[in-house]
């Protein structure tokens, strides 16, 4: 039909003619009412966003020379965050004549990448940046 009758027609039922696919020929039109069709979407883009989750990268600060209990302590920390579905950056900070031992600091990296194997998958390997050397760990699967 015309866009004349199809315009008369939407006046008509008190909706609105709205362009579907102006590049058609002829060009697409739909009688709706607009204004809650705009509603709809919102609500729509408003669902999704709400299911979506937010991934976090959760950060573990250590030294080069941690007590046993602290990595313990440390290590119970990050298996909570890798369960939540989080991943974990552990840095291992190195002060002063630290640095000339980063040995030391691989190992106590190693040392966490084997405790949470079972729940965990290096995502980037142990990694030297100036003087802090970190690895990243994500849920398994």
């Amino acid at each position: 039909m015309s866009s004349r009758e199809a315009l008369d027609l939407a006046m008509e039922q008190e909706l609105d003619l709205v362009l579907v696919s102006p590049n058609a020929k002829p060009a697409v039109c739909k009688i709706m009412n607009y204004g809650k069709y705009k509603f709809e979407q919102v609500k729509k883009e408003k669902e999704a966003r709400k299911k979506q989750k937010v991934l976090e990268v959760k950060e573990i600060r250590v030294t080069p020379n941690i007590e046993q209990h602290d990595f313990e302590f440390k290590s119970k920390n990050a298996r909570k965050f890798i369960s939540e579905g989080n991943k974990v950056k552990i840095t291992v900070r190195f002060r002063g004549r630290e640095v000339n031992n980063t040995k030391a600091g691989e190992n106590v990296l190693n040392k966490f990448i084997e405790s949470l194997e079972d729940v965990a998958q290096v995502e980037k390997a142990p990694k030297l940046e100036g003087r802090n050397m970190f690895t990243v760990l994500a849920k398994k699967g």
